[in-house]
């Protein structure tokens, strides 16, 4: 059995920043993640879907300093290098299929977004190297929580074995509410408006997918156009350049198609269809990429549930308590769907995860 003062569970932003923010305050945390690597719904890759240092990111991308002081902050903390997404030049609009694709001038950013140099994930790497070996469980997949008089029984469940037992002071669950409460079993059992709360409470990402065509270089650059496009026709209603820092090109679009109706097509038909749409937008280079690449994060387990699937919804900043009754002094919620500010975003992350060692150290 496994002791700890605090153990988070959930290996994404908000319960690597906490467990660096509670190991500074020397207090004695075990991470708990049920996949085998860090990270939550921030996964840098390359064009093959293998993880890399230098890729592309299939959630969490941007951040915008000047409006989430939070995130620049860390970054700059990390040490860190960062680069603003490109809009220069101009702008596609697909209104309908019998229309020509409409070409507008390019306003430009007046808050640019940026991109971490390598991809999120190295945000995900510096965090990492704050935590021992021995405090780090991958694989691990919790199961229950029991409240006993002083601490909590944390039941896990590894990828190979039987269950196992953590015990600590308190817990600090960094995932979404939704995810946590459908897959986590409370005993004693949490306040019916805490469970409808969990429930209620949409999980960023979840119903969404990404789709990425990869290319020799950065064409459309050369034609005064900046990679951004919107689409009412499909089935990507958002596109952008998401070419790395290093020159390695790319397109990225939203997928605009339900996940409910995503699970009838094949991920085959539906990426046929995007490099189509690429075509008509972009031009013939665009309908012949090196590659392709669809991530979509509603067939994730340790990110969508039903409920996701069936309406993805927005979340709404509160500062309403997430944990009251008898797990208000043992439980915190620190997913950034959890954060009054910026919910879901990386930002949001961060103020979560310190949101919540406030609340542990009191």
């Amino acid at each position: 059995m496994i002791t700890c003062d605090v153990a988070i569970v959930g290996g994404g932003l908000s319960g690597l920043y906490a467990a660096r923010l509670l190991r500074k305050a020397s207090i004695d945390v075990v991470l708990i993640e049920a996949q085998a690597h860090l990270g939550g719904r921030i996964r840098t890759v390359d064009d093959k879907g293998q993880p890399t240092e230098d890729g592309f990111d299939l959630g969490a991308s941007w951040y915008w300093p000047h409006i989430q002081p939070a995130i620049g902050e860390l970054i700059a903390e990390l040490g860190l290098s960062s680069f603003t997404q490109n809009t220069d030049g101009d702008v596609l609009f697909e209104r309908m299929s019998r229309e020509p694709v409409h070409r507008f001038s390019g306003m430009g950013q007046e808050q640019a977004s940026r991109r971490l140099v390598g991809g999120t994930a190295r945000l995900i790497n510096a965090l990492t190297c704050d935590i021992p070996a021995d405090r780090l469980l991958l694989n691990h997949r919790v199961t229950a929580m029991t409240l006993m008089e002083a601490e909590v029984n944390i039941t896990c469940q590894p990828s190979e074995g039987r269950a196992e037992t953590i015990t600590a002071r308190h817990v600090i669950a960094a995932l979404p509410p939704r995810l946590l409460e459908a897959t986590v079993a409370f005993a004693p059992a949490l306040e019916k408006a805490d469970t409808a709360h969990w429930r209620d409470t949409p999980t960023w990402m979840a119903p969404h997918a990404k789709f990425f065509a990869f290319y020799e270089c950065p064409f459309w650059r050369n034609e005064g156009l900046s990679g951004t496009a919107q689409s009412m026709v499909g089935p990507m209603v958002e596109i952008h350049d998401a070419t790395t820092s290093s020159g390695k090109a790319a397109l990225m679009g939203f997928i605009g198609v339900p996940a409910a109706q995503r699970q009838l097509l094949d991920e085959k038909t539906l990426a046929k269809a995007c490099v189509g749409q690429l075509g008509r937008l972009f031009g013939p280079l665009a309908a012949k990429p090196q590659a392709t690449l669809l991530k979509d994060w509603a067939t994730d387990p340790l990110t969508a549930t039903e409920a996701d699937i069936a309406a993805g919804g927005h979340i709404t900043a509160t500062n309403e308590p997430w944990v009251t009754g008898a797990w208000r002094k043992r439980l915190t919620l620190a997913g950034s769907e959890t954060s009054s500010q910026e919910p879901g975003y990386l930002a949001g992350a961060i103020t979560a995860a310190r949101r919540a060692v406030e609340d542990v150290c009191g």
